[in-house]
Protein backbone atom coordinates (compact mmCIF):
# COMPACT_ATOMS: atom_id res chain seq x y z
CA UNK A 1 0.00 0.00 0.00
CA UNK A 2 1.05 3.92 -0.62
CA UNK A 3 0.15 7.38 0.77
CA UNK A 4 1.83 9.93 -0.80
CA UNK A 5 -0.52 13.07 0.38
CA UNK A 6 -0.25 14.61 3.56
CA UNK A 7 -3.73 15.64 3.64
CA UNK A 8 -4.93 11.71 3.79
CA UNK A 9 -6.80 11.16 6.76
CA UNK A 10 -4.81 8.23 7.94
CA UNK A 11 -1.56 10.61 7.59
CA UNK A 12 -3.51 13.09 9.78
CA UNK A 13 -4.21 11.26 12.51
CA UNK A 14 -0.91 9.53 12.80
CA UNK A 15 0.21 13.22 13.08
CA UNK A 16 -2.49 13.53 15.62
CA UNK A 17 -0.45 11.36 18.10
CA UNK A 18 2.02 13.70 18.25
CA UNK A 19 0.12 15.27 20.79
CA UNK A 20 -1.02 13.64 23.67
CA UNK A 21 -4.31 14.17 23.79
CA UNK A 22 -4.82 12.15 20.79
CA UNK A 23 -2.27 9.94 22.45
CA UNK A 24 -4.84 9.81 25.27
CA UNK A 25 -7.77 9.46 23.42
CA UNK A 26 -6.55 6.30 20.71
CA UNK A 27 -4.25 4.63 23.20
CA UNK A 28 -1.70 4.75 20.55
CA UNK A 29 1.42 6.47 20.36
CA UNK A 30 4.07 7.09 17.28
CA UNK A 31 8.24 6.21 17.36
CA UNK A 32 10.52 7.43 14.66
CA UNK A 33 13.69 6.20 13.54
CA UNK A 34 15.26 3.12 12.61
CA UNK A 35 16.66 2.21 15.87
CA UNK A 36 13.57 3.08 17.67
CA UNK A 37 11.54 0.29 15.49
CA UNK A 38 14.01 -2.28 15.64
CA UNK A 39 14.06 -2.46 19.42
CA UNK A 40 10.23 -2.53 19.58
CA UNK A 41 9.55 -5.35 17.15
CA UNK A 42 12.80 -6.81 18.74
CA UNK A 43 10.96 -6.69 21.95
CA UNK A 44 7.69 -7.27 20.40
CA UNK A 45 5.95 -4.68 20.89
CA UNK A 46 2.19 -3.76 19.92
CA UNK A 47 3.33 -2.41 16.37
CA UNK A 48 0.40 -1.30 14.41
CA UNK A 49 1.22 0.51 11.22
CA UNK A 50 5.43 0.51 9.99
CA UNK A 51 5.51 3.33 7.27
CA UNK A 52 8.54 4.03 5.08
CA UNK A 53 9.80 6.50 2.93
CA UNK A 54 8.77 5.24 -0.75
CA UNK A 55 12.05 6.96 -1.90
CA UNK A 56 14.35 5.57 0.42
CA UNK A 57 12.66 1.83 0.23
CA UNK A 58 12.28 -0.31 3.85
CA UNK A 59 15.13 -0.14 6.08
CA UNK A 60 17.89 -3.60 5.54
CA UNK A 61 17.71 -3.36 9.21
CA UNK A 62 13.78 -4.02 9.49
CA UNK A 63 13.17 -6.70 6.28
CA UNK A 64 13.98 -9.70 8.19
CA UNK A 65 12.05 -8.72 11.60
CA UNK A 66 8.87 -8.15 9.10
CA UNK A 67 7.34 -11.42 9.27
CA UNK A 68 7.64 -12.16 13.03
CA UNK A 69 4.94 -9.24 13.43
CA UNK A 70 1.26 -10.80 12.39
CA UNK A 71 -1.12 -8.22 11.79
CA UNK A 72 1.28 -5.36 11.64
CA UNK A 73 0.35 -3.37 8.08
CA UNK A 74 3.16 -1.69 6.32
CA UNK A 75 2.88 1.37 4.32
CA UNK A 76 5.10 3.34 1.55
CA UNK A 77 4.60 7.02 2.19
CA UNK A 78 5.85 10.05 0.67
CA UNK A 79 8.68 12.74 1.96
CA UNK A 80 5.70 14.62 2.66
CA UNK A 81 4.08 12.33 5.08
CA UNK A 82 7.14 11.29 7.02
CA UNK A 83 7.84 15.46 7.41
CA UNK A 84 3.87 15.86 8.76
CA UNK A 85 4.18 12.85 11.08
CA UNK A 86 7.70 14.03 12.29
CA UNK A 87 8.38 15.94 15.66
CA UNK A 88 11.80 16.97 14.89
CA UNK A 89 13.58 18.73 11.97
CA UNK A 90 15.57 16.32 9.95
CA UNK A 91 12.77 13.48 10.14
CA UNK A 92 13.79 9.78 9.72
CA UNK A 93 12.97 7.54 7.03
CA UNK A 94 10.83 5.33 8.96
CA UNK A 95 7.97 5.58 11.81
CA UNK A 96 5.57 3.36 13.54
CA UNK A 97 2.39 3.71 15.27
CA UNK A 98 2.00 1.60 17.84
CA UNK A 99 -0.49 0.39 20.67
CA UNK A 100 -0.04 1.33 24.43
CA UNK A 101 1.05 -1.47 26.60
CA UNK A 102 -1.78 -2.05 29.44
CA UNK A 103 1.02 -2.12 31.92
CA UNK A 104 -0.04 -2.58 36.30
CA UNK A 105 2.37 -1.96 38.93
CA UNK A 106 1.23 -5.55 40.72
CA UNK A 107 4.24 -7.61 38.87
CA UNK A 108 6.42 -4.81 40.59
CA UNK A 109 4.51 -4.51 43.70
CA UNK A 110 4.50 -8.62 43.98
CA UNK A 111 8.33 -9.12 43.48
CA UNK A 112 10.39 -10.08 45.97
CA UNK A 113 13.64 -8.43 46.40
CA UNK A 114 12.91 -5.81 43.26
CA UNK A 115 14.22 -2.74 42.27
CA UNK A 116 12.19 0.07 41.11
CA UNK A 117 12.43 3.81 40.19
CA UNK A 118 9.55 5.77 41.33
CA UNK A 119 9.65 9.25 39.55
CA UNK A 120 7.64 12.33 41.30
CA UNK A 121 6.96 15.22 39.23
CA UNK A 122 9.84 15.02 36.95
CA UNK A 123 8.62 17.23 34.50
CA UNK A 124 11.50 17.01 32.04
CA UNK A 125 11.13 14.54 29.23
CA UNK A 126 14.89 14.22 28.46
CA UNK A 127 15.51 13.07 32.34
CA UNK A 128 12.78 10.92 32.15
CA UNK A 129 14.04 9.29 29.27
CA UNK A 130 17.48 9.44 30.60
CA UNK A 131 16.26 6.91 33.83
CA UNK A 132 14.51 4.71 31.87
CA UNK A 133 17.49 3.86 29.78
CA UNK A 134 20.21 3.77 33.07
CA UNK A 135 17.59 1.70 34.79
CA UNK A 136 17.57 -0.31 31.89
CA UNK A 137 21.01 -0.32 32.28
CA UNK A 138 21.13 -1.35 35.80
CA UNK A 139 18.74 -4.17 35.74
CA UNK A 140 15.74 -2.37 37.34
CA UNK A 141 12.66 -3.94 37.62
CA UNK A 142 10.34 -1.28 36.28
CA UNK A 143 9.85 2.59 36.50
CA UNK A 144 7.06 4.04 37.81
CA UNK A 145 6.04 7.78 36.59
CA UNK A 146 3.67 9.51 39.23
CA UNK A 147 1.24 12.32 38.16
CA UNK A 148 3.21 15.37 37.20
CA UNK A 149 6.03 13.73 35.39
CA UNK A 150 6.66 14.15 31.83
CA UNK A 151 4.61 11.55 29.88
CA UNK A 152 6.46 8.88 28.49
CA UNK A 153 4.79 8.74 25.14
CA UNK A 154 6.06 12.15 24.70
CA UNK A 155 8.19 11.90 21.29
CA UNK A 156 11.59 13.87 23.48
CA UNK A 157 11.15 11.15 26.21
CA UNK A 158 10.32 7.97 23.66
CA UNK A 159 14.10 9.84 22.01
CA UNK A 160 16.14 9.82 24.92
CA UNK A 161 15.42 6.19 26.10
CA UNK A 162 16.69 4.68 23.35
CA UNK A 163 14.78 1.62 23.52
CA UNK A 164 14.54 1.07 26.70
CA UNK A 165 11.34 1.81 26.97
CA UNK A 166 10.66 -1.48 25.52
CA UNK A 167 12.97 -3.23 27.78
CA UNK A 168 11.28 -3.00 31.18
CA UNK A 169 7.77 -2.43 32.55
CA UNK A 170 6.77 1.07 32.80
CA UNK A 171 3.97 2.09 34.41
CA UNK A 172 1.77 5.77 35.30
CA UNK A 173 0.32 5.23 38.98
CA UNK A 174 -1.10 7.96 41.21
CA UNK A 175 1.49 8.13 43.92
CA UNK A 176 -0.58 8.16 46.88
CA UNK A 177 -2.65 5.37 46.19
CA UNK A 178 0.38 2.60 44.91
CA UNK A 179 2.97 3.99 47.46
CA UNK A 180 1.06 2.98 50.69
CA UNK A 181 0.35 -0.32 48.91
CA UNK A 182 4.17 -0.77 48.30
CA UNK A 183 5.28 -0.27 52.40
CA UNK A 184 2.17 -2.29 53.24
CA UNK A 185 3.93 -5.32 51.40
CA UNK A 186 7.58 -4.55 52.72
CA UNK A 187 8.87 -2.49 50.14
CA UNK A 188 11.24 0.35 51.64
CA UNK A 189 11.19 4.00 49.97
CA UNK A 190 14.36 5.53 49.64
CA UNK A 191 14.86 9.04 48.85
CA UNK A 192 18.17 11.37 48.10
CA UNK A 193 18.34 14.39 50.23
CA UNK A 194 20.76 17.11 51.27
CA UNK A 195 20.10 16.16 54.55
CA UNK A 196 20.21 12.66 54.44
CA UNK A 197 22.21 10.63 57.03
CA UNK A 198 23.56 8.31 55.21
CA UNK A 199 25.63 8.06 51.86
CA UNK A 200 24.12 6.01 48.83
CA UNK A 201 27.48 3.97 49.87
CA UNK A 202 26.75 3.20 52.56
CA UNK A 203 23.34 2.95 52.54
CA UNK A 204 22.46 -0.90 51.90
CA UNK A 205 20.46 -1.81 48.61
CA UNK A 206 20.57 -5.40 48.96
CA UNK A 207 17.55 -6.02 51.68
CA UNK A 208 14.53 -6.89 50.52
CA UNK A 209 12.11 -4.61 48.07
CA UNK A 210 14.07 -0.79 47.37
CA UNK A 211 12.03 1.51 45.57
CA UNK A 212 14.19 4.85 44.49
CA UNK A 213 12.15 7.94 44.70
CA UNK A 214 13.42 10.58 42.45
CA UNK A 215 11.95 14.17 42.88
CA UNK A 216 11.67 17.37 40.17
CA UNK A 217 14.70 18.95 39.25
CA UNK A 218 13.28 22.19 41.23
CA UNK A 219 11.87 20.82 43.94
CA UNK A 220 12.61 17.78 45.16
CA UNK A 221 10.01 15.25 45.71
CA UNK A 222 6.25 16.46 47.31
CA UNK A 223 5.16 16.64 50.89
CA UNK A 224 2.57 14.16 50.31
CA UNK A 225 5.72 11.38 48.79
CA UNK A 226 7.83 13.05 51.25
CA UNK A 227 5.78 11.27 54.33
CA UNK A 228 5.33 8.20 52.72
CA UNK A 229 9.19 7.82 52.29
CA UNK A 230 10.83 5.51 54.68
CA UNK A 231 14.36 6.54 54.43
CA UNK A 232 16.39 9.60 53.11
CA UNK A 233 19.98 9.37 51.69
CA UNK A 234 22.76 11.38 50.24
CA UNK A 235 25.01 11.90 47.66
CA UNK A 236 28.40 13.12 48.44
CA UNK A 237 29.69 15.87 46.34
CA UNK A 238 33.04 17.24 46.99
CA UNK A 239 32.67 20.15 44.35
CA UNK A 240 31.18 23.30 44.47
CA UNK A 241 27.55 22.09 42.88
CA UNK A 242 24.49 22.78 44.42
CA UNK A 243 23.11 19.33 43.15
CA UNK A 244 22.79 16.76 40.52
CA UNK A 245 19.38 17.12 38.04
CA UNK A 246 16.97 14.08 38.06
CA UNK A 247 18.53 11.90 35.97
CA UNK A 248 22.05 12.23 37.53
CA UNK A 249 21.19 11.24 40.52
CA UNK A 250 18.94 8.20 39.68
CA UNK A 251 21.66 7.06 37.64
CA UNK A 252 24.16 6.83 40.59
CA UNK A 253 21.35 5.30 42.93
CA UNK A 254 21.10 2.74 40.39
CA UNK A 255 24.58 1.98 39.67
CA UNK A 256 25.64 1.90 43.25
CA UNK A 257 22.09 -0.82 44.16
CA UNK A 258 23.68 -3.01 40.80
CA UNK A 259 27.39 -3.26 42.53
CA UNK A 260 25.69 -4.13 45.68
CA UNK A 261 23.61 -6.43 44.48
CA UNK A 262 25.72 -8.03 42.62
CA UNK A 263 23.71 -7.97 39.43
Amino acid sequence: MEIMSPQNARVKEWAGLLEKKHRDKGGKYIIEGVHLVQEALLAEADVDILAYDIDKGMPAELNCLLQSVPGMETIAVSPPVIAKCSSTNTPQPVFAVVRKPRENAEAALDKPGSLVVVLDGVQDPGNVGTIIRSADAAGADGVILGRGSADLYNPKTIRSTMGSMFHLPIVEADLAEILPQARQRGVLLVSTSLQGVDSCYSHDFRSGSQWLVIGSEGRGISPETAAQVNKSIIIPMKGRAESLNAAMAATILLFEAMRQRGD
